[in-house]
């Protein structure tokens, strides 16, 4: 099961009267499916999963399965505090027929949380989940960045193909590549390591970006793949400025207004999130207005 390329980490459309709109949801799949993405996330970071209520999860996976085109890689988000949920959540994803689970980091008694007990945990996740088990790191969410140490003891496990390192920590991907055997799949989470982390082995990028920006996403990874390195290099620099307002600063309301201006379904995200302000909207698109030529070119 091959995870290379770009990955967009789908966002959770929501109607005015606050309910998930899957409509909404099927429109951005089906015009995602135009482009050279490799595949979803569906109920990752970016779709707001810990906002959701398990009947609207299983709204998203039906649709996002039945919209996405054939050849689409598709994973699902299924990390949950308890290790029994987060088996039950593998299981709901197996029976939408999803590729592979995405399963991060369990957080809220963090002191307990050594190495040991996560190691044991994504263990009896993967010997009961039915589809193959990827691990996600996303310190800036949880507190707990998964390392090369226990990473490297987790890839001996058959069922656990790989990992998501969210944590933009570009020596951190070094040492996790390192520390596993070639068939060990690493994407990054990170818009602005995408381009050294490809040099150094990593596979490819699941992005929040991407859901707005999905066809420049994966003109880099195209563009490293084939070896192209200085043109990659100063795509690289333009998504970097992209990300770092879009993502890093405004959050999920940001993409969300983003994907709007470029004629996607993005919406305001769920509380206790709260949609961009006036002034935050201006911003962002004057800043569109301005890459987009440079984006185009690229």
């Amino acid at each position: 099961m091959n995870f290379s390329g770009l990955f967009a980490a789908l966002t959770t459309p929501f109607s005015h009267d606050g309910s998930v709109s899957l409509p909404d949801l099927k429109q951005n799949v089906l015009r995602y499916n135009q482009t050279d993405l490799a595949g979803y996330v569906a109920l990752g970071s970016t779709g707001e999963a810990v906002l959701l209520t398990r009947a609207e999860m299983d709204g998203i996976l039906a649709t996002v399965r039945e919209s996405a085109e054939k050849g689409k890689m598709l994973l699902a988000g299924a990390g949950a505090e308890s290790t029994a949920e987060t088996i039950e959540r593998t299981k709901r994803a197996a029976e939408f027929a999803y590729d592979a689970v995405l399963v991060k980091t369990p957080y809220y008694y963090k002191p307990a949380y050594k190495p040991e007990v996560l190691v044991a945990h994504f263990r009896r996740v993967a010997d009961e989940s039915p589809i193959p088990v990827m691990l996600y790191s996303i310190p800036q969410f949880t507190g707990i960045a998964l390392g090369a140490t226990e990473v490297s003891v987790l890839a001996e496990h058959a069922n656990i193909i790989g990992i998501k390192d969210s944590s933009g920590n570009v020596q951190g991907v070094a040492e996790i590549v390192a520390a596993t055997p070639p068939a060990f799949q690493i994407l990054v989470g990170s818009a602005a390591s995408v381009y050294p982390s490809l040099a150094i082995g990593a596979r490819g990028a699941i992005l929040a970006l991407a859901c707005a920006l999905p066809e420049k996403c994966v003109a880099l990874f195209e563009l490293f793949r084939q070896g192209h390195h200085e043109k990659a290099r100063e795509l690289q620099a333009i998504l970097v400025r992209a990300s770092k307002l879009m993502v890093s600063e405004l959050g999920i309301a940001g993409v969300k207004h983003a994907m709007d201006q470029r004629g996607y379904r993005g919406g305001i995200p769920r509380p206790p999130l709260l949609p961009l302000h006036h002034e935050q909207k201006k911003r962002l698109t004057e800043f569109l207005a301005t890459l987009e030529p440079a984006v185009m070119r690229a």
